[in-house]
Order: C-alpha cells, then sequence, then structure tokens
C-alpha cells in the first residue's frame, strides 16, 4: 500500500493537451532560428547587407535569447511560468512584425535582438511548466522527448517553411508567419496552461542578471570578430570584459542565497555532462545548417521550396527519437546513450563533407538522416537529465540553464562556424586577374553577394565561388563532426550509465 501511496501521480488527459501547446510555443521559436536561412539570398538582394551583417542577422536572436535566459528563468520562478509565457508571447508577435517591414540591415538586427528577448520569457517556462505537469518519471522523459522533437524538428523545419513562403511572399513572410501561431498559442494558452511558481522565490538579484548578458555576448563577439576580421583591441577588450564579467557572476551566485544560477548543481556528473554535451552537439548542428540552405540554393541550384524540402529527411529521423527513446534508454543507460547519439550524428556530419563534393543529392539525404537521428537522441536525453537534476521549486532556473547552453550552441554555430566557413571560403577564392573590381569585391565579400553580383552572365566567375564555398562546408563539416566526438567522450566519461529497466520502460503504457 505503501509504495502504491508514494509512487508520483501520472499525468492525464488534461495535461498531455498541455503539452502541446508548449510544444507549439517551443516549435515556433525553433523555426524563428532557422527560418530565415532561407532568406538570406532575397533578403541580401533587397537589404544589401554586408557578409558581417549577414552573420548579426543569422545570430542576433539567438545570442540575446541566450544571455537572458537564465534571468527570464528566475523571472518564471518568481511571477509565474504561465503568465511570463502569455508575456512573452505577445511581445514575440510585435517585434515579428517590425523584423517582417524592416528597412534595413541595421533594423533587421534590432529586431531580431527584440525576438530573442521575447524568447527568452517563453522558452524557459515551457520545459519548466513540463517539470511541474509530469511527476512520473517516465512520463516526464516521454514528455521531454516529444518536446525536444519539437524543438529539433522545428530548426529542421524552418527551412522548408522558409522555403515555401518564398516561393510567393518577400523575404519579410518569414517572420510574418509568426503572428497567428502567436494569437494561437496565448488563446490555448489561457485555457489550457496551469500556472506555477516558485513558492518561496525572493526578489531577482539585478546585479546577477546585468553580469550574465555582460559575460556571454561580449565573449560570444570577440570569438566572432576574430575569426572574421583578426585579432585587434577591439577582441582583447571585449573578450577581457566577459570573461570578468562571468568571473564576477560566477562568484556572486556562490555567496546569493537563491543565485540565479544554482553552481552547486555542476557538481553532478550527469547535470554538467548534459549541458556541455548538449552545448556542442546544437553548436555543431545548428552551425552547419546555417550555411548548408545557402549551399542548397546557391550551389546546388536549388528553389528555396526545394532547398527545405531536401533538409526534411533530418526533421523525420530527429521525429523518429521519440519511438526510439525508450528502447535505447532500457539497453544502454543514459550516458551511453548520449555518447552513441553523438557519434551517429558525428558520423552523418563526416558523409555530408564528402556528399557537398559529389553530384547528386542521396548522399545528402541519408546524411542528414544520420545526424538528425543521432543529434536527436543526444538532445533529447541530454536534456531530461538537466531537468531530472532540478527540485520543481527552481524548475525555472534549471531549465533556463539547459536552454542557455541550447541557444549559445546556436549562437556560437553560427557566428564561430560560420565566421571559419566565411574564412576558409575567402582564403580559397582565386579571382581571376583582370576581374572587375566591383565583382571581386562582391565575390569576396560571401558567395550571396557574388550570386547577386553576377547573376548567370558569368558562370566562370560564378563558379570559380562555388567552389571555394563548398570547399569551405566540407571542411566546416569535418570539424563539426570532431566537435561531436569530443561532446560523445565527455557524456560517457561524465554521465552516469545505470540503464532503466524494461519493467520500467513498460509502466508508461
Amino acid at each position: 500500500m505503501n509504495s502504491i501511496s508514494s509512487a508520483p501521480l501520472r499525468a492525464g488527459r488534461k495535461e498531455w493537451s498541455a503539452l502541446v501547446v508548449l510544444i507549439l510555443a517551443v516549435t515556433l521559436l525553433a523555426i524563428d532560428g532557422t527560418v530565415l536561412y532561407m532568406a538570406v539570398p532575397a533578403l541580401t538582394a533587397d537589404l544589401a547587407p554586408t557578409a558581417t551583417q549577414i552573420l548579426w542577422i543569422g545570430d542576433i536572436y539567438s545570442f540575446v535569447l541566450a544571455g537572458f535566459l537564465v534571468t527570464m528563468g528566475n523571472v518564471a520562478d518568481r511571477i509565474g511560468r504561465k503568465k511570463l509565457l502569455m508575456i512573452g508571447s505577445v511581445c514575440f508577435g510585435l517585434a515579428s512584425v517590425l523584423a517582417a517591414f524592416a528597412p534595413s540591415p541595421e533594423i533587421l538586427i534590432a529586431a531580431r535582438a527584440l525576438l530573442g528577448i521575447a524568447g527568452a520569457t517563453i522558452m524557459p517556462s515551457t520545459l519548466s511548466i513540463i517539470r511541474n505537469l509530469f511527476h512520473d518519471p517516465i512520463q516526464r522523459s516521454r514528455a521531454i522527448a516529444i518536446w525536444s522533437a519539437g524543438a529539433m524538428a522545428g530548426g529542421a523545419v524552418g527551412p522548408l517553411v522558409g522555403g515555401a513562403l518564398l516561393e510567393h511572399f518577400w523575404w519579410g513572410s518569414v517572420f510574418l508567419i509568426n503572428v497567428p501561431v502567436i494569437i494561437l498559442i496565448v488563446v490555448l494558452g489561457a485555457m489550457l496552461l496551469p500556472e506555477s511558481k516558485n513558492p518561496d522565490a525572493v526578489r531577482i538579484d539585478l546585479v546577477s542578471a546585468v553580469l550574465s548578458v555582460c559575460s556571454i555576448v561580449p565573449v560570444v563577439y570577440a570569438i566572432k570578430h576574430v575569426i572574421s576580421d583578426g585579432f585587434d583591441y577591439l577582441v582583447l577588450g571585449t573578450l577581457l570584459f566577459g570573461l570578468a564579467a562571468g568571473f564576477l557572476f560566477i562568484r556572486r551566485q556562490r555567496g546569493l542565497t537563491t543565485p540565479l544560477v544554482d553552481i552547486s548543481l555542476f557538481k553532478i556528473p550527469a547535470f554538467s555532462g548534459a549541458v556541455a554535451s548538449n552545448a556542442l552537439a546544437i553548436f555543431a548542428f545548428f552551425g552547419l545548417l546555417f550555411f548548408f540552405s545557402q549551399y542548397l540554393q546557391l550551389v546546388r541550384g536549388y528553389s528555396p521550396l526545394w532547398a527545405g524540402m531536401a533538409e526534411m529527411p533530418a526533421t523525420i529521423a530527429s521525429l523518429a527519437v521519440v519511438l526510439l527513446v525508450g528502447v535505447v534508454l532500457s539497453r544502454l543507460g543514459l550516458g551511453r546513450a548520449i555518447a552513441a547519439g553523438l557519434l551517429i550524428g558525428a558520423l552523418g556530419l563526416a558523409a555530408l563533407g564528402l556528399s557537398e563534393g559529389m553530384p547528386g543529392y542521396m548522399g545528402l539525404g541519408i546524411s542528414l538522416a544520420i545526424i538528425g537521428l543521432g543529434t536527436g537522441l543526444a538532445m533529447t536525453l541530454s536534456t531530461d537529465a538537466v531537468v531530472s537534476a532540478a527540485p520543481p521549486a527552481r524548475a525555472g532556473a534549471a531549465s533556463s540553464i539547459s536552454e542557455t547552453a541550447y541557444e549559445m550552441g546556436i549562437a556560437l554555430g553560427i557566428g564561430v562556424l560560420g565566421s571559419l566557413q566565411t574564412a576558409i571560403y575567402r582564403a580559397n577564392l582565386q579571382i581571376p586577374e583582370g576581374t572587375p573590381d566591383p565583382l571581386a569585391e562582391a565575390m569576396n565579400e560571401s558567395l550571396a553577394s557574388a550570386a547577386g553580383a553576377l547573376g548567370s552572365s558569368d558562370a566562370e566567375l560564378l563558379a570559380v565561388a562555388q567552389g571555394a564555398f563548398t570547399h569551405g562546408m566540407q571542411i566546416t563539416a569535418y570539424i563539426a563532426s570532431l566537435l561531436l566526438v569530443i561532446a560523445a567522450f565527455i557524456a560517457w566519461r561524465l554521465i552516469p550509465s545505470t540503464p532503466i529497466s524494461k519493467e520500467e520502460t513498460r509502466a508508461e503504457h
């Protein structure tokens, strides 16, 4: 009788219905992180951004989102997770309208930053509400697997959504499509989502909130700048500033009764290993995906819609993870299962690098499916490991750590791997002598600029730029593959691998 009464309360239809709203929200955020990928060529033709501005348009969203997640996770714990999700959703819709009608690269970058702030109010609430909805460990693992699949699928579906819209509308439509989805989230969320908060929450430490942002954004900027423009005093200054802010942030957290980030959680191997391996997986996957969409359009000649369709194998494979996660856990245990997923993803990235230099689509499609399966499995399980380690009252703060690692992975992936890809492209670009200066400058700026300036008038010069871009993509894919191998080693060494029994796995049914 005791064992029955002490068993965790199992979720019913109401909880699973609420999960649908949370998945819709996180899928929208993930789509917004990648939907712009397909619009880069059209956006470049309309607004004429520089190569650096293109990178900022792509990753300022994730930079700002990552910078504010820790703070917003604690705000959610204090004022209510549902309330903050509703407020953030409305702000996200308004920022989407601003981005859709941005008249210049600078305004678009600012609008993307506002989207990041709004997104930071939404994402911690989704995962922390799940933590409070699903008390049974097996059901919670399944719910987080579905949530993670939504995030993974959203990131992969983004290019498809963007491609479909760009077939018929201008580039701003990739942002305007957010508005009806936001209305749906607000209406359904008001009806289905329960309110929850930390009953013992204290006033948020504003100094810590400022330090958390100042420790993330300057370091990321320094890394981007040194790869794209070389080392200078600006790099040194921003790097030192970010590191100093990070040191002060950690030191301050250790002295607070209720810190923004519970540093003690990182003493748990499963927690720290999961955060590190998840961040590296996201870094490799999304960093490559940003330029892969351009590769399909500008090198392979796919239309935006067909380029989005071409990336679907990764989406489909990531959704299959929901069906496999229980079996994999029962056979391997958490740490080995995450490591296996990362190694599968590494194999897919290496295969993608080889396939990019070969004709035909078959190799690309198979490689994407392998990547989606491996990284989807690793992301799902590592997210579950992070959330399960936290007490319910601190669910928002713990969730924000997991999601900060997720968004930092995206931001650093686009910024670092993107800048590295651009550097390799320029290093391998052999512009023939006698090329007019305006065309040479456009070719050296980026492949998107070269394609816009050359059009179909000079196939020879365009082929030179395409060859250099492809070589940069291949090298970047191999580097990303190596990073996943490192992440797999971290997961294998730090995360315990006690298998879940078959009886426990069946219990959810």
